[in-house]
């Protein structure tokens, strides 16, 4: 028997997860819905294919009772912490429930509101998404799940293929490690809306995400599998550049001063047009540094070794 299942928070991407799994998911009985304003729930239920699929409730405490694994899809950390303190308040308790939260909340809201759940004696998974609405829509997301590896299994069966097109799996660690990894990659995603136009940023944006990594105690592999879902070709390459160490190579394969005679152009004929490019000054900062550091055979991507140093860590990561 399929367990039941309870949405809490019906925004953009709320309403997209939740129309893919009751049409792809394998479930024997409605996926309960709830949202704070009511008409939403109700107006959302009129639109699905099959309205039958889905069953409205009135209230936080309705859902959570009937339901053995909740979802909750809301719009910040208060939010978050309000709903599922309230659950906690529930009648007859949360023990042997799981309760996976979608948001983007800070890592320490995670873990906190984690260990709130486990006192109550449910359990706590964190899956951030990435994606646009058009995205969940399509059952086209990039899922992030941390938390107890037997909990994440209960997980799975909703997300590539149903809500996803790719999991990231953190089984085992921290909730908020999944929450660190969707903010350090919302970060990664809005520097790369410059970098589409030139592979040199595109260096730099994985440069800094991987010292940025490295040093919050995200870890570079967890990075890496994002990159890798969320961006494979040019971003995946360098990010196994520079994990392997490669970026130290003895011949480069662009080496620092064609890196900053095309830095120098964008930047001047940015100016031509009254266009300040600060991500390329920073860029050519760096660049600068690591000819002072390797000299002229120096590989574009050992921006990685100057930007590890400026930050407190060795030049090799090897």
């Amino acid at each position: 028997m399929a367990p039941q299942l309870a949405w809490i928070g019906l925004g953009n991407m709320g309403r997209g997860m939740v129309k893919n799994i009751v049409s792809k998911a394998n479930l024997d009985k409605p996926l309960i819905i709830y949202n704070r304003t009511g008409k939403r729930s109700q107006d959302f239920k009129a639109s699905l294919e099959n309205p039958d699929s889905v069953q409205v409730v009135e209230s936080i405490e309705e859902a959570v009772k009937a339901a053995d694994i909740i979802f909750t899809s809301l719009g910040d950390d208060k939010s978050v912490n309000s709903v599922l303190d309230t659950a906690l308040q529930v009648s007859g308790g949360v023990t042997g429930k799981l309760f996976v939260d979608t948001s983007t909340i800070l890592p320490e809201t995670s873990d906190a509101v984690a260990q709130k759940m486990r006192s109550g004696g449910a359990e706590f998974v964190a899956a951030p998404i990435f994606g646009a609405p058009l995205m969940a829509d399509l059952g086209k997301l990039i899922v992030v799940l941390a938390g107890p590896s037997a909990a994440v299994d209960r997980i799975l069966p909703y997300c590539e293929g149903v809500t996803a097109r790719a999991t990231i799996d953190l089984r085992d660690q921290s909730p908020g490690k999944a929450t660190l990894l969707k903010i350090t990659g919302n970060t990664a995603i809005l520097s790369m809306t410059n970098s589409l136009i030139n592979a040199n940023w595109q260096v730099e944006t994985v440069a800094e995400g991987h010292v940025f990594a490295e040093k919050s105690g995200l870890g570079s592999e967890a990075l890496h599998k994002f990159f890798e879902a969320m961006f494979p070709g040019p971003y995946a390459a360098y990010s196994t550049r520079m994990m392997t160490g490669d970026y130290m190579r003895d011949e480069p394969l662009f080496a620092v001063d064609l890196a900053r005679k095309d830095v120098g152009h964008g930047i001047n004929l940015a100016a031509k047009v009254g266009v300040d490019m600060q991500v390329l000054k920073v860029l050519d900062g760096h660049l600068k540094d690591l000819k002072e550091e390797t000299g002229p055979k120096a590989d574009l991507p050992a921006i990685y070794g100057i930007i590890r140093k400026q930050s407190g860590l060795p030049y090799s990561n090897q």
